[in-house]
């Protein structure tokens, strides 16, 4: 029966993987509204040179990044709020890498609790918009980048489907597979978008905490790499493994 339901959702992700003209405009317009809102928050700022403004891609730069803005925060916080929001959102959303300079930026500029709480919704929303646009326009990236997490993904999902929310939780605390395959693939595999946002907001607190927290030590990192230590790293997977407990409950009493 397993291996009937995989069969169904690998022909159905199959039969879809063709963009279609909707899909595409559907897209478009997302990506542009985003465009638009970032255009509207640079053109509505105060007089200023903001030649410091740049994603960063490094440490180094992010360090120059927040010497800056810590002045300009102290002064128009909404706005280097807002502008902090809109870009999390909108790199989530079209994948780009780099949130975790973002969510570093945000402990540096606003504290533990206030970073932890826009991180975690920032990215929680973004991962959802992610979501949707996957299912416009997602089918043919997973299977052109991602065919074997796919299969493995569709299988884990088919097996656990009782269970899915500790499943997705777990996903969420460890790097089983990457938070950007598990955004785009959700879809495609029929998990459920209320499984999916739960299971994100929850499960990306821990990590969101222990990014954020590194504010204190951030003069003093020299590669990404020195974020997550051994402690670090064994702390997500064991509260990844106390969230698949009740699943293992289950089973051995059936």
């Amino acid at each position: 029966m397993l291996q009937r339901v995989c069969g169904r959702s690998s022909e159905k992700v199959e039969k879809g993987s063709q963009m279609t003209i909707g899909e595409a405009a559907a897209a478009s317009t997302l990506v542009m509204a985003f465009v638009i809102g970032l255009l509207c928050l640079y053109l509505t700022m105060p007089d200023s040179d903001y030649t410091f403004l740049k994603l960063p891609r490094t440490l180094q730069d992010l360090q120059l990044l927040r010497d800056d803005l810590e002045r300009y925060t102290s002064e128009y916080t909404a706005k280097v709020l807002v502008g902090c929001c809109l870009v999390y959102i909108f790199m989530q959303t079209l994948m780009f890498p780099g949130t975790v300079f973002l969510s570093l930026l945000a402990g540096a500029l606003f504290g533990i609790l206030k970073g932890l709480v826009l991180v975690v919704c920032t990215a929680t929303v973004g991962a959802s918009s992610c979501y949707f646009l996957s299912k416009l326009v997602g089918r043919p990236i997973v299977l052109s980048l991602w065919p074997d997490k796919l299969r493995f993904f569709q299988n884990q999902v088919a097996k656990r489907r009782e269970n899915l929310l500790n499943y997705m939780l777990f996903l969420r605390l460890t790097p089983t597979l990457p938070h950007t395959f598990i955004n785009v693939a959700s879809p495609m595999v029929d998990v459920p978008f209320h499984i999916f946002f739960l299971g994100t907001f929850v499960g990306l607190i821990p990590a969101a905490f222990v990014t954020v927290r590194a504010r204190f030590a951030l003069g003093e990192l020299k590669a990404l790499r020195d974020l997550y230590n051994f402690n670090s790293i064994a702390t997500l997977f064991l509260i990844g493994i106390v969230s698949v407990v009740p699943t293992l409950m289950s089973k051995s009493k059936s």
